[in-house]
This record gives structure tokens, sequence and C-alpha cells, in this order.
């Protein structure tokens, strides 16, 4: 008889989805002709926490599969590029949406030619990258997440987590089951994830509280998708836990914008200090201020510097956690 008379008011831990064994339905498919070059790796690249990531997978012929929560439901997203055109193919409620937004996810919006390089390093990179645009997927939550998940942790240890909890409470993408992709959990399912399993995951209270008050307003924070940087960012730090580091890196990929400079990063100011000026040792203030040519285009200016290779040689663990003391 022990725990038949359960707290009235005592949460229940979502269960955890089982994969269904119906077969796969039809895909919906779109062919879609971009403005110019477009490499995928480089667009949707930013949208994979780690090589075990269980919502995406890019395959050695340059394909990507990603599995998504949209406004209609779970979907799961196929893409590959041939002879300068995108063939997608999309599965579940959500198939629709994701195929409407293919051009915004892969940088129609974007604006390359808005960057005017005024170093020689990016200009080089620039011109060897042609196929690089700033995706837009249009959602917050599923990059907000994430991006809380890597506050003051080691990568590894935020992709584990990430990994851990989405396979646990997300369910399996709709679609091909050889995929082995899963959908993240909705809204209500994180909100009531009970403590031990963040704990089992490896995420600390203040993490996980943080992750709880913005699920709660999950309909508030989608709306930042819609909005210009200052007001999204502004929305997304009301919300105590969320400082500018978490805003930028979710904003960098919901909203693709070309602005959301990452600061209060571990390794970023050494790099852009590296990579501008020489100085491996440069802070966030420096770092800003090396960036003030590129007012508008800062996180184009950082992608386009991490991807020349240009960094400072490491004299620290290889793993350290990042530095969030601002945000």
């Amino acid at each position: 008889m022990a725990g038949r008379f359960a707290p009235r008011n005592a949460r229940r831990a979502p269960v955890p989805h089982q994969a269904a064994a119906t077969p796969a339905p039809a895909a919906l498919t779109r062919v879609w002709t971009p403005p110019g070059p477009l490499d995928l790796r480089l667009v949707l690249g930013p949208l994979r926490r780690g090589p075990a990531d269980p919502t995406f997978r890019m395959s050695a012929d340059g394909s990507v599969r990603r599995a998504s929560r949209t406004p209609a439901g779970p979907g799961l997203l196929h893409v590959v590029a041939r002879d300068g055109r995108i063939e997608a193919a999309a599965w579940g409620p959500g198939a629709s949406w994701l195929l409407d937004q293919l051009p915004a996810l892969l940088g129609e919006g974007d604006d390359p030619a808005a960057f005017v390089p005024r170093h020689r390093l990016l200009a080089v990179v620039q011109h060897r990258r042609p196929g690089l645009r700033l995706l837009r997927t249009g959602l917050v939550l599923e990059s907000l997440i994430p991006s809380i998940l890597e506050q003051k942790v080691t990568t590894d240890e935020a992709y584990r987590a990430w990994r851990l909890l989405v396979r646990r409470y997300g369910e399996p993408a709709p679609g091909p089951q050889e995929y082995g992709l899963y959908v993240m959990p909705d809204a209500r399912t994180w909100s009531l994830i009970p403590s031990w399993e963040w704990h089992r995951a490896g995420v600390d209270s203040k993490r996980s509280a943080t992750i709880l008050r913005a699920v709660r307003v999950a309909r508030r924070m989608e709306e930042a998708a819609a909005m210009d940087l200052p007001d999204a960012l502004t929305r997304l730090q009301a919300i105590p836990g969320i400082g500018p580091w978490t805003a930028a890196e979710t904003l960098q990929r919901s909203n693709g914008a070309p602005d959301a400079v990452t600061v209060g990063d571990f390794h970023l100011p050494g790099i852009v200090g590296h990579a501008l000026a020489g100085n491996r040792h440069a802070d966030d203030e420096e770092m800003l201020a090396l960036l003030t040519p590129y007012e508008g285009q800062r996180h184009r200016a950082t992608r386009l510097i991490l991807l020349s290779g240009e960094t400072p040689p490491r004299r620290a663990p290889r793993f350290q956690p990042r530095d969030i003391a601002r945000l």
C-alpha cells in the first residue's frame, strides 16, 4: 500500500516517449534555388550541439537531417544540395511549416554583401567561403535551452546534458526511423522533469531553474523570433539567469541576427584580439572596440574569424568553463 496516497499537489515526472512501430508516412518535398552559393555545412553547422546531437545529423555527402518542434508540431527535415539547388523532404505534423521556412532557414533573408571587410584576414576568408550565410530557424526555445545548458560548463558537459535529456524526454522524430533522431521535449514536458533527472544529466539547479522560468513563458520567448535585435535581447534577458551571452547565442540561430555579438565568452575575446590585433589577452571591451568597424555585422565578423583558423595557441586546459560573470 506504500505510496497509495500521494500528496495531491505532487508533480508527476513525464513518461519517456517510446518509438512508434508504425511505418513512416510519405514525405512532403520542396526544391529551392538559393540566390547565390550556399554551403549547407557552414550554414546549418551552428545548430549541431556536438557530434552525437540527437536532433541533428550531417552525412558524409553533405546532406543534413534535423528534427524540430515547430508551431505545427514535431517535424523532420532532410536537405541536400545538388547542382546549385536545395532538395528538401519533411515528415510529421510540422513538415509543411519546415518546408515553408526552408529559404529563411538557409539564409535567404541574409545579406552577405552588407559585410565590408576592413581587415585582410576577413577579406580572404569571405572570398574563400562564399557559401556562408547566416541561418534563421524562427524557433527560440530550441536554441535557448541548449545555450542555457552551456553556461559555466565545458562544451562536452553541456552536449551530454542535452543528449541525455532530449533522448529521455523528447520523442522519436517522425519519418524514417533509421535516422534515429529525436524531437526535443515541449515546454510542458521540460517543466515536469524532476530535479533528480536534471542532476543525473549533470545540470545544476541554477541552470535548470533558468530553463524552467523560460518554458513557463514559452510563448513570450518564441515571440522574440519576430523582433528586431534590441527588443529580442530585452525580451530574453527579462528572464533571470539569461544574460547577454545566452541571448546572443540564441538569437544568432533563431533570428539570424548578424550583429548579435557574443560577449562574456571565455575564449572569443582572445580569438578576436589575436586575429585582428595580435592580442590574445583581449577582453570583451577590447573585442568590441576591434569589432566597431563591423557594427551591424559583428556576428558575421566573428564567424569569419573562427573560420579563418587564426586562433591563439592554447596554454590552458583544452576545455574550460565559459566565463559568464556578466550573464
